[in-house]
């Protein structure tokens, strides 16, 4: 019901999730390893994958440093994972920002499907990530560090569909402590798989020299040397912490010799060994700030309890001590993991005692620097889950305005049953974020939760008595719109459930205890009554609803509220038939945009492909291009969850108009993919418009399969929700000839479209019928259908409906010109009849044996220009897959293997 804005990442989150590490001073060379993670330009998947400890992070930065160095084409993104990305939509959002910190307008329409409140197959966001990805010049190289913390099997089996399609010129890098659950066996045996694994990362002998020698400058012996990489088999981090404590010592030998065991264990005797010789403040500020993830100066200081923080951090990595810096700045940094991991098991045994108070500490400073997701964490770490509560309590307005729901449903859920139900705020919190995805289970007992509250506190009229002591209330604001909210909530269940005279009921009641305040409760209230009124055909009571909440917005000067309703109303005048205030009521919505200055606000994309639709109905396909191209020119991402949507829709309304019904049909597959359902009844759906396109390629078979699964029929009880698919049964009954049901189905469609004043759909349904008459052999009723659709549609300059139906419409038009009809209006109509019916051009000898379609042609023309293949697809405002489909069928059709071919035959053909 409302557009929303982007969520938003924190700068601090964004920067050090993102941030390339950099080589260390002195770190070991490593070619042989480097040159084999160089043949990743010629795989599908390079696996680092090891233990703690091997280097795999250190290889990979100056394996990129290096391509860097030598002047290579590649750039990377690189994505530091943790335990918090499990969350699919998180997961993508920072791989797509990742992305866009290398291409800036790159994944735009996949964020903005990842951040639709409606759940959405993983396949539709990446199958526009992947588009998006075919269009970059030069290799970009991904890399997902530490993978092992992904455990989510949706995460896994996205990973799996992005690596079948993944496009040549990315190059996707994992690095994890294990294999993680992808085809790898399929990938190893394709040979587009490269490993690097445990054995490949021990140093050798000559690196560990290297190392210890050269890069710490302990001076040990050749012997000493072989002991101790033998000892070590050459695992890093054992290498690294043994000449950490072997810096200042006599007795370099005698340590080598002391010291064995298993992995684990060489590791906590070595860490010991490191920070029982580091004084004592520095012993009580690694185990404190332990409990980081990531650490900056001030908020050590509020953890560890002193001063001096960034110096420490500072003093800690000249000293080689295990810290990684996530940034450039030196700002903030983290521990290496598996120093981390001591660090905390220490702290465990000898302190556990300190765990609350420290993730207190954090949760207290993250919350006062803006980062409540992190504040929320800790606290909850640290067990104060009614600090946790309140958190939450507080920062409900940024997550909804963020669309942030699965979010908060992750806090919601982590909090004890106890802990909710004492808080009307989270109750009914919770219950609308289960209600954001459609999901009906579970927000019956939130309501009830809620109205208890409800009762117990608020009078019929919304006024607030005395609170019982066990109620908890942190957020006033919210409380008190607690009894407006209850009803909002009631009313969408309701909907969701289909029981419109409900939706209507609750929506009222919220009316009327609405406080003046409330301007999202009362655009909400207001359009839950025009979408119950509007499933049942109403539309009338739904224009209505739907101004005021438009009206309202305006006032409030919500700009992107003020979008997502114009949508609404534009459809609906265009159902009534009423262009002009279609094309008022987008443009009414730009201009308030304008007046506010700064960006174009999120929806002004979709007022363009409104926009588009009002010209494509009046028969101007060059001025409906012409939106489409600014729609995508201002980003998919500045557009509603519809948007991807509505504007393929669009397109391939052009396209078939154009007589390009193939790819008309490869972008409402596309549509089909993206549409996000949501509270709105779906009165034109993706099926059905293809269906009318196999009825003009004469795929008969395939409409009567679709009738069939809709279950469609001429003899159905008529509703508005399925009207459209109606009127397309009746185009295919009309070329069936199945005549005399046609035209019983039409009389019954014109009859229902009439009394709910949907004229759009008179006009079309008009239009049929008089096709109907024409084929039955009976013009008088052909010619006073026509007649009346002609009456009808002249006022707002419908054009399109009548110059679709080519030549026997054209007749038709012809005859009700010769009875005096509108001479200037039927003279714009049989224009526009010879602008787009088939070239009359004789064919020659040479001609290609199957003609070119319209848009092959525009292909054709621009594959004769400098243009390279995305850029061509931008100039026709269409997919770079639909470019290539073209391409290709222009090759077939021509007889050539490539683009100066073709270019060469065309001219000889003069196409």
């Amino acid at each position: 019901m409302r557009a929303q804005p982007q969520p938003v990442i924190p700068v601090t989150v964004l920067e050090t999730k993102l941030y390339v590490p950099r080589p260390r001073p002195g770190q070991v060379s490593r070619p042989r390893l480097r040159e084999r993670l160089d043949r990743a330009t010629r795989a599908t998947l390079v696996l680092v994958s090891a233990p703690a400890g091997f280097g795999k992070t250190t290889l990979l930065t100056e394996w990129l440093a290096a391509s860097s160095a030598d002047g290579g084409r590649r750039t990377a993104a690189w994505l530091s994972l943790d335990a918090g990305d499990n969350d699919p939509a998180h997961f993508w959002t920072y791989v797509i920002a990742g992305l866009r910190s290398l291409v800036p307008d790159m994944g735009a329409s996949a964020l903005e499907l990842l951040q639709s409140p409606q759940a959405l197959p993983v396949e539709a966001v990446l199958t526009t990530l992947i588009n998006d990805l075919g269009t970059v010049d030069g290799d970009v190289v991904l890399v997902l560090d530490d993978y092992h913390v992904i455990e989510s099997r949706e995460v896994h089996d996205a990973m799996g569909f992005l690596l079948d399609h993944l496009p040549p010129q990315l190059h996707l890098v994992i690095s994890s402590r294990a294999d993680p659950p992808l085809p790898l066996a399929r990938l190893r045996a394709g040979g587009e798989l490269v490993e690097v694994r445990a054995a490949d990362l021990r140093f050798t002998a000559e690196e560990a020299a290297a190392y210890l020698n050269d890069a710490m400058g302990l001076q040990l012996t050749a012997p000493d040397v072989a002991a101790l990489e033998g000892r070590t088999e050459g695992w890093i981090a054992a290498l690294q912490l043994a000449a950490l404590s072997m810096q200042g010592r006599a007795d370099a030998g005698d340590f080598i010799a002391g010291f064995a065991g298993d992995d684990r264990y060489v590791v906590d005797y070595l860490v010991e060994e490191v920070v029982q010789r580091q004084p004592q403040p520095v012993q009580d500020f690694l185990l404190r700030t332990s409990v980081l993830t990531r650490m900056s100066g001030p908020l050590c200081d509020a953890v560890a309890g002193s001063t001096g923080g960034k110096a420490m951090l500072q003093a800690l990595e000249r000293g080689n001590l295990f810290l990684v810096p996530l940034d450039d700045q030196r700002r903030w940094y983290r521990y290496h993991h598996l120093f981390a991991d001591v660090l905390q098991a220490r702290l465990m045994d000898e302190h556990p005692e300190l765990l609350p108070d420290l993730h207190a500490a954090a949760s207290r400073w993250y919350a006062d620097n803006g980062e409540p997701a992190e504040a929320i964490r800790h606290a909850m770490a640290g067990g104060d889950v009614q600090q946790a509560a309140d958190l939450v309590e507080r920062t409900l307005a940024a997550v909804r305005r963020d669309r942030q729901d699965a979010l908060l449903r992750s806090w919601l859920e982590a909090l004890p049953e106890d802990v909710i139900r004492v808080r009307p705020v989270l109750c009914i919190a919770a219950a609308g974020s289960l209600l954001s995805t459609a999901e009906v289970e579970g927000v019956e007992r939130r309501l009830r939760d809620a109205e208890r509250w409800r009762d117990l506190v608020f009078d019929d009229a919304g006024r607030q008595g005395e609170r019982p002591p066990e109620l908890v209330v942190v957020n006033e604001q919210e409380f008190a719109w607690l009894p407006t909210w209850v009803s909002i909530y009631r009313a969408g269940l309701a909907l969701a459930l289909g029981d419109g005279p409900a939706t209507v009921l609750h929506a009222r009641r919220a009316l009327e205890v609405l406080d003046e305040d409330d301007v999202v409760g009362l655009g909400a209230a207001t359009a839950l009554i025009g979408l119950a009124s509007w499933g049942t055909g109403d539309l009338a009571t739904t224009y209505a609803a739907y101004v005021s909440c438009l009206t309202t917005f305006e006032r409030a000067g919500h700009v992107a509220d003020v979008m997502g309703i114009a949508i609404t109303v534009g459809d609906l005048c265009v159902a009534f038939g009423r262009l002009d205030e279609a094309m008022g009521t987008y443009e009414s919505a730009l201009a308030l945009a304008a007046a506010q200055g700064g960006p174009a606000p999120r929806g002004s994309a979709d007022m363009y492909v409104g926009i588009s639709g009002v010209h494509f109905e009046r028969g101007d396909l060059g001025a409906a291009h012409a939106a489409l191209l600014r729609c995508r020119e201002l980003g998919e991402h500045l557009g509603l969850p519809q948007n991807r949507y509505r504007s393929r829709v669009a397109m391939a309304r052009l396209l078939e108009a154009e007589g390009d019904l193939d790819g008309a049909l490869e972008l409402l597959d596309e549509a089909e993919r993206l549409y996000v359902g949501d509270f709105s009844p779906r009165v034109r759906p993706v099926p059905a418009r293809k269906a009318r396109v196999w009825v003009k390629q004469g795929r008969l078979d395939d409409v009567r399969s679709w009738a069939r699964r809709e279950g469609l029929a001429p003899d159905d009880e008529l509703s508005y929700l399925r009207e459209f698919e109606h009127v397309t049964l009746a185009r295919a009954l009309l070329v069936e000839d199945r005549l005399d049901e046609a035209a019983g189905l039409l009389d019954r469609l014109q009859e229902a479209a009439q009394s709910g004043g949907r004229t759009g759909a008179v006009i079309e349904v008009l239009v049929l019928r008089a096709l109907v008459a024409q084929r039955q052999g009976d013009p008088r009723t052909a010619l006073a259908a026509v007649s009346r659709a002609l009456e009808l549609a002249e006022p707002e300059g419908h054009v399109q409906v009548f110059v679709d139906e080519g030549e026997p419409m054209a007749s038709l038009l012809r005859a009700a010109a010769a009875s005096g009809h509108g001479p200037a209006y039927l003279h714009r109509l049989l224009a526009g009849q010879g602008a787009t019916a088939p070239s009359s051009r004789r064919p020659r000898s040479g001609d290609p044996v199957e003609p070119l379609s319209e848009r092959e042609r525009d292909v054709l023309r621009l594959l004769a220009t400098d243009l390279s293949g995305p850029e061509i697809a931008r100039r026709l405002v269409v997919s770079l897959n639909t470019v290539r489909t073209h391409t290709k069928n222009i090759y077939a059709k021509l007889g050539v293997n490539s683009r100066r071919a073709a270019v060469r035959r065309a001219e000889e053909l003069d196409l």
